[in-house]
């Protein structure tokens, strides 16, 4: 993981004096993600910046690169991980001067020309300056793991790894787009399949396309583009039995772990405890060595499981583990919230982020030669991952009756005219919304996948790889090797139900690795699930802090006075202050964000590797879960389970007021103040039940409503201490 800055001149002049200053400025601002030493390279019409993080060769490893005859100058961040065989392969007879797994790169391109990442695999960011020919080339890798940015000012194309790093340059425009965030699927949530290009969220501010090669010539200024990989078509016309396929994925995930695991220095673990980390868990003990593992302790984890699981597994495979606690009441404050969005660059930046980052400033802090981490990211989106949540029913039939909805979304949301039809997209005729939109898929499975392919990059290796290089890390990601996505597409549609559904050629892959409660546990998204309440109030929380100081600023930048609407924002903020369950809040975090990064890219803040940081949190001493759970449980002070023959009561500074006009609502005030506020029609009867000396069974009968109807609102209500319980002794 490194920092790469560059810019070029066109039309065959040199660079000048200024544009050597503003390079300084503009590697200085990705400082943070390479630590271990600078180098500048400067010739005629070109200068390139970078930073390293020296993983492999850290001795003999610095860059730029060059081919044999020096006329290919190249700069890279990632790993090259089939290094080896492409030196005794292709390259074989060609001396190598650096222990860089990147310098197969410039010779590749001196054999090969625009094919030279053919036969790479590995994660990567390229630019190189073919001398010979007058053209600057940039390239990614196939899933878009590591960032590469890029616009042109005037006569000077910029570019970067990250986008702080091109409004360094006073003449690169500096304006959000506000119009093309908003509209976006990954902002909105709409229950569609969006296949557009990755937002880079800024106008005028280009991406490299993941798998994609991008070639500007510095003579005229030409730009091209070539794509030298895409997401195989899932036509599954292959032959092999489902154990040959499973055996088959178990061998090129196992290798793909043991690549991402190499280094010449130390890699960690993060460990949920769910089955996709748990599996490179699992092939990386198999490495040797002793790799420390990282998990979140939150309330959110501890109720949802992941923290026990993760503590479980570590322990399982005798590797150490660190759970990292975020007490209840910890909230990001406005300036530590704002350092980290500067740092992300996405309106996307949500609890998730600020989880990993601040587990990646733990674990750099207490293992300091750590340089690389090890992730379970990306097993979702192929595997078959979302198969049990995006369901209209049982088993595999119900995940794609779920997919072919989202389907025709996406065919309405092509076709204005039939747009109105949203809610009831079901009773047209798919041959309409084919003819009428031509965006209903013959294969909506291919088609789900390539929206999530999407997400992958816009969300997923976006910020993983910025909470990373935010401490020096770099994050590694098994799961996105393009030989184990290729083998997924070689699955017959009619087998898929049988390896696909709930990621079952993942789970019997590595069964004999794992203990059956971890290979089989159900999915849980990260903090999701039981005790998402707490995670979202620590955000509703954020947000109302110093006087709503985070949205207010927010509301204060010039896009935000143009498209959003400031009352209606303070309206959201206080209801979700009275819900228990306050979802919405990621919404209403997404368009803070948006007002925020309106005023850091017109005033860009200080880089990251000059700004102050908050303390480090600490790890809990778990040593055995069994022993430990009930104090871990207090600290989160997460209350037990209630038990169906506890006597349950509201506290006894807790009022509950009805509105006579609106019988299916309750507020409840608490020491005179209405907190919260009870909707839905089940929680509100078994509220009206509660006197204070019947058992929770016996209000659920007096209600009329069932244990797992009300389970989640009555468990957050005895957290918030506004209902409390007793054992009955019966």
């Amino acid at each position: 993981m490194c920092g790469l800055t560059g810019m070029a001149r066109l039309g065959g002049g040199d660079l000048s004096a200024r544009d050597e200053a503003l390079l300084d400025r503009m590697t200085h601002a990705v400082g943070h993600r390479g630590p271990d030493g600078e180098q500048v390279f400067r010739s005629g019409p070109v200068a390139m910046g970078f930073r390293r993080l020296a993983l492999v060769g850290p001795d003999n490893g610095d860059q730029p690169l060059y081919s044999r005859d020096r006329r290919t100058v190249l700069i890279a961040n990632g790993e090259v991980y089939n290094h080896r065989e492409l030196e005794k392969g292709p390259l074989a007879g060609v001396p190598m001067r650096t222990r860089s797994d990147c310098e197969v790169l410039p010779h590749l391109y001196a054999l090969r020309g625009e094919r030279f990442l053919d036969d790479v695999a590995g994660m990567y960011a390229i630019a190189l300056w073919d001398r010979a020919a007058g053209r600057l080339v940039f390239a990614r890798d196939r899933f878009g793991i590591k960032p590469l940015y890029y616009t042109r000012t005037g006569d000077t194309v910029l570019f970067a790894s990250e986008i702080k790093a091109l409004f360094q340059h006073p003449d690169c425009r500096r304006e959000l787009d506000w119009e093309g965030a908003l509209a976006d699927q990954s902002m909105n949530i709409a229950p569609y399949l969006s296949h557009e290009p990755v937002n880079t969220w800024f106008h005028g501010i280009e991406t490299v396309p993941a798998g994609g090669i991008v070639t500007i010539d510095l003579t005229t200024g030409r730009t091209e583009h070539r794509t030298y990989w895409e997401l195989p078509g899932l036509d599954g016309d292959g032959d092999a039995s489902d154990d040959e396929l499973i055996r088959a994925y178990r061998e090129l995930l196992a290798a793909s772990v043991a690549d991402c695991a190499a280094a010449d220095t130390e890699v960690g673990l993060f460990l949920s405890g769910g089955v996709d980390s748990a599996s490179v868990a699992a092939l990386a003990a198999g490495q040797g060595g002793t790799i420390h593992t990282f998990s979140v302790l939150s309330a959110s984890t501890l109720a949802n499981g992941d923290a026990e699981h993760g503590h479980r597994v570590a322990r399982a495979l005798g590797m150490p583990n660190h759970q990292l606690v975020f007490e209840p009441g910890r909230t990001p404050g406005v300036e530590e919230w704002k350092r980290l969005l500067w740092l992300l660059e996405t309106p996307l930046c949500n609890a998730e982020q600020y989880y990993k980052y601040e587990l990646y400033r733990y674990a750099k802090h207490v293992r300091p030669e750590l340089r690389g981490m090890l992730l379970g990211q990306a097993s979702d989106e192929y595997n078959g991952g979302y198969s049990t949540t995006i369901t209209r029913g049982d088993g595999w039939a119900g995940f794609e009756a779920g997919v072919r909805d989202m389907a025709r979304a996406s065919a309405l949301h092509g076709a204005p005219a039939l747009a109105p039809w949203w809610e009831h997209g079901e009773l047209l005729a798919e041959g309409l919304l084919r003819d009428g939109a031509g965006r209903l898929p013959a294969d909506p499975y291919a088609a789900f996948v390539a929206w999530k392919h999407r997400h992958v990059q816009q969300y997923n290796c976006w910020h993983e790889d910025r909470t990373a290089a935010g401490n020096g890390v770099e994050a590694r990601v098994p799961f996105l090797d393009h030989r184990i996505v290729e083998l997924l597409a070689t699955i017959p549609a009619g087998r898929r139900a049988g390896l696909l559904w709930d990621k079952r050629i993942l789970r019997d892959a590595v069964r004999d690795l794992l203990p059956a409660s971890v290979a089989d546990r159900p999915k849980v998204p990260f903090f999701y699930g039981e005790g998402t309440g707490f995670t979202h109030r620590a955000m509703v929380r954020m947000l109302g802090q110093d006087g709503d100081a985070l949205l207010e600023e927010a509301l204060a930048s010039p896009g935000a006075q143009d498209h959003l609407r400031p009352a209606a924002l303070h309206a959201m903020l206080r209801r979700l202050e009275g819900e228990m369950e306050p979802f919405d809040v990621e919404f209403l975090l997404r368009l803070v964000n948006l007002g925020h990064l309106d005023q850091m890219a017109r005033r860009p803040p200080v880089p990251p590797i000059d700004a102050p940081r908050a303390a480090i949190l600490s790890a809990a001493p778990v040593t055995d879960w069994d022993r430990d759970v009930a104090g871990l449980t207090t600290a989160m002070r997460r209350c037990p389970e209630p038990r169906e023959h506890d006597v349950v009561a509201l506290a006894p500074d807790v009022l509950l007021v009805a509105e006579p006009a609106d019988p299916d609502t309750l507020y409840l005030a608490v020491g005179g103040r209405f907190e919260y506020v009870a909707t839905d029609p089940e929680w509100c009867a078994f509220l009206r039940a509660v006197d204070g000396r019947r058992s929770v069974k016996d209000v659920l009968a007096s209600a009329g409503v069932a244990y797992e109807s009300v389970a989640t609102e009555l468990w957050d209500a005895l957290d918030a201490g506004v209902a409390v319980t007793q054992g009955a002794g019966r």
